[in-house]
C-alpha cells in the first residue's frame, strides 16, 4: 500500500527549503537590524485564549483543529495555534508587561482547517509584533520593515493597500445598530461584502452617504480623504480621529516615496484589529499584512497597551522568490575527491575549507554534482593538492592546505 501523505499538508524539498531558508534569513536578519528581538511560542495553546475575548469570528473559529487535552478527569480544549499574534500577545501579558515597550518578532507555523485539503493546512509566516506605543510613527515603520524583507528576498511589483478599521467603526456606531451588529457588518465590510450597505437604515442621511463614498474609494486618495473630513466631520465628529490618523500615516508614506493603494473593503482576515490595517500582494497573491489591534491585549486580560504587527507568508512567498536570487556563489563549493590512502589529509582540508566559509563535500558517486566551480583532488603524494578552476578552465599543483585556501581567497 502506497504511503500518502497527509491531506492538506505538504512535503519541502531540499531545493524549497533553500528558499524557504533565505526567505526565513532575510526576515530574520532585517527585524534584528530594526531591534526586533526573537521569541518562539508552543504549539498547543488553551482554546478559551481564541474564544473568550471574541479575538476570532465564528467563522475562525470554525476552522481550528481543536481537541480534549486530557488530565485526569478534567481535561481542557486546546488548539493547534490558528494564529501568531495572538500566543506572542499571551507571552507578552505573561512575562513582559513590565518591561513596557516591546519589539518582538517570530518564525512559526500555524494550523488552519480547510475542509477540500487542496489549501495547505500548514502556514508558515514570520511576524513582528510592536507593543507599548500607539503612533503612525510605529505603524509605518512596520509597513517599511515588512518592505524591506520584500525587498531583500528580490520581490518586484509589491502592492501595498491600506484601510481603517477606525473608520468603518466610526461611522457604524451611528447607525443605531447593536455591539454585536455593527462588529458583524464591519467584518462583512472588510471582507468586501460592500452590499451590506443596502441593507442598512441608518438614522442620519449623511451617514449613509459617507459610507458609499468611503468604500468605492479607490486609488492614491489623501486628497480625498482631507475633502471627506471636510464634508462629514462636521456632522460625524467621531470620524475625526481615525482620518487624522489615516492622512498622517498615507501622507508619510507619500513623503518616503512610496506607493500605495487605498481600499476600505481590504481587510478580509483581520478580526481583532482597531486602527490602520496594510496588506501586500503581488499580482493577487496575498502575501503578508498586518496592522494596529490596540484592544486585543486589554481584552486577553493584560493591561491598556496598544499594539500593531504584521506576518509575511512564507508558503506563496517561496514560490515568487526567483531562483537566480538563490544561487550559491560558485566559489563558495568545493568537490573533495579522495582515495582510501588520504582519507585524513581530506577530513583535514574540509574542516579548514568550512572554517574558512566555504562549502565543502566529499564526491560520494561517479557523478559530479552540479553548480560548482572548483574541484579539489587530495593525495597521499607530491603534489599534495590539486585543485581544478572549471570556470577557466585551469590546474593548480599545491603542496599545502595553506596554498589552497590562499589561491581560493583570490
Amino acid at each position: 500500500m502506497r504511503v500518502r501523505r497527509c491531506k492538506g499538508t505538504r512535503d519541502l524539498s531540499p531545493e524549497e527549503m533553500e528558499r524557504f531558508r533565505f526567505i526565513e534569513g532575510a526576515f530574520r536578519d532585517c527585524c534584528l537590524k530594526w531591534g526586533y528581538e526573537e521569541v518562539k511560542t508552543p504549539t498547543l495553546e488553551y482554546l478559551h485564549l481564541f474564544t473568550s475575548t471574541g479575538t476570532l469570528t465564528p467563522s475562525m473559529l470554525g476552522r481550528v483543529y481543536s481537541f480534549l487535552d486530557w488530565d485526569g478527569w478534567s481535561g481542557e480544549r486546546v488548539v493547534l495555534r490558528p494564529d501568531g499574534t495572538i500566543p506572542v500577545a499571551r507571552l507578552y501579558i505573561d512575562s513582559m508587561q513590565d518591561k513596557g515597550l516591546a519589539k518582538l518578532f517570530y518564525i512559526t507555523n500555524i494550523f488552519i482547517f480547510e475542509q477540500t485539503g487542496k489549501e495547505t493546512r500548514e502556514r508558515w509566516q514570520g511576524g513582528a509584533e510592536l507593543i507599548g506605543v500607539s503612533s503612525p510613527l510605529a505603524d509605518i515603520e512596520l509597513v517599511v520593515l515588512a518592505l524591506e524583507v520584500l525587498k531583500r528576498v528580490g520581490l518586484e511589483g509589491v502592492e501595498l493597500k491600506l484601510s481603517h478599521v477606525g473608520l468603518i467603526r466610526g461611522l457604524l456606531l451611528e447607525s443605531g445598530l447593536s455591539p454585536e451588529e455593527q462588529a458583524k457588518i464591519c467584518d462583512q465590510i472588510l471582507d468586501g461584502d460592500v452590499k451590506v450597505l443596502a441593507r442598512l437604515k441608518p438614522k442620519k442621511p449623511e451617514l449613509d452617504e459617507a459610507l458609499s463614498l468611503l468604500l468605492d474609494l479607490k486609488g492614491k486618495s489623501a486628497g480625498f480623504l482631507r475633502s471627506f473630513k471636510v464634508l462629514f466631520t462636521p456632522n460625524l465628529p467621531e470620524l475625526v480621529p481615525p482620518l487624522d490618523n489615516f492622512i498622517t500615516i498615507v501622507d508619510i508614506l507619500e513623503a518616503l516615496g512610496y506607493n500605495y493603494q487605498i481600499d476600505l473593503t481590504s481587510g478580509r482576515g483581520f478580526e481583532y484589529y482597531t486602527g490602520v490595517i496594510f496588506q501586500l500582494f503581488i499580482g493577487k497573491e496575498k502575501i503578508g499584512g498586518g496592522g494596529r489591534y490596540d484592544a486585543l491585549i486589554p481584552l486577553m486580560g493584560g493591561r491598556e497597551v496598544p499594539a500593531s504587527g504584521f506576518a509575511l507568508y512564507f508558503d506563496p512567498l517561496m514560490n515568487l522568490v526567483k531562483p537566480t536570487t538563490l544561487t550559491k556563489s560558485l566559489a563558495q563549493r568545493v568537490l573533495i575527491k579522495v582515495g582510501p590512502e588520504a582519507i585524513r589529509q581530506g577530513f583535514n582540508i574540509a574542516s579548514r575549507l568550512r572554517e574558512a566559509g566555504y562549502v565543502a563535500e566529499f564526491k560520494l558517486e561517479a557523478k559530479e554534482p552540479a553548480s560548482l566551480r572548483w574541484v579539489l583532488d587530495v593525495r597521499s603524494k607530491a603534489p599534495s593538492f590539486i585543485l581544478t578552476d572549471q570556470v577557466s578552465p585551469k590546474r593548480f599543483e599545491l603542496r599545502t592546505a595553506n596554498e589552497v585556501l590562499a589561491l581560493l581567497s583570490r
